[in-house]
């Protein structure tokens, strides 16, 4: 593993990312060749108030090193009506629980991107990326595995 700090770290990011909205500027920057780190694993969903808890937590879990939830401004212009309502009300829960769970704060994002704004997504990434490197890796999995050992050693 490498240490924070240490030349060559490049973070792994995932993006949650709503089909109509976020998806659509992230599509527009590639497509408009705009500058941005290539550290973003995308998965596309149809709305950012389909993320459940869980799927952030499964992230960190396997490996990333942050996390990226992004859909339709709120309000009103969810193309589901009120998603982005849910997202709304479920991130600050996200955030709190990742505090619990030593993850920093900076190492997760949410918000709200339109399709027509690919130059605001192109800036996340770049600054997501920077913000991440300084932090350094994760390393979630290894606590884990020490936090059951000493669980059972315990036992």
């Amino acid at each position: 593993m490498v240490k924070a700090g240490s030349n060559g770290f490049e973070p792994r990011i995932v993006a949650f990312l709503c089909n109509w909205c976020t998806y659509t500027a992230a599509d527009n920057a590639g497509v408009a060749r705009m500058a941005q780190p290539l550290n973003v694993d995308i998965i596309r969903v149809m709305c950012s108030g389909r993320i459940d808890p869980t799927f952030i937590l499964k992230a960190f879990k396997e490996g990333a090193d942050g996390v990226i939830v992004a859909g339709c401004h709120p309000p009103g212009d969810c193309h589901y009506v009120n998603g982005n309502y849910k997202t709304f009300r479920r991130m600050p829960l996200v955030e709190r629980l990742l505090d619990q769970f030593g993850i920093e704060r900076e190492r997760f994002y949410w918000g709200w991107i339109s399709g027509a704004e690919a130059p605001k997504w192109a800036q996340l990434v770049a600054d997501m990326t920077e913000r991440v490197k300084k932090l350094g890796p994760l390393g979630w999995d290894v606590y884990l595995e020490k936090v059951m050992e000493e669980k059972g050693a315990a036992e």
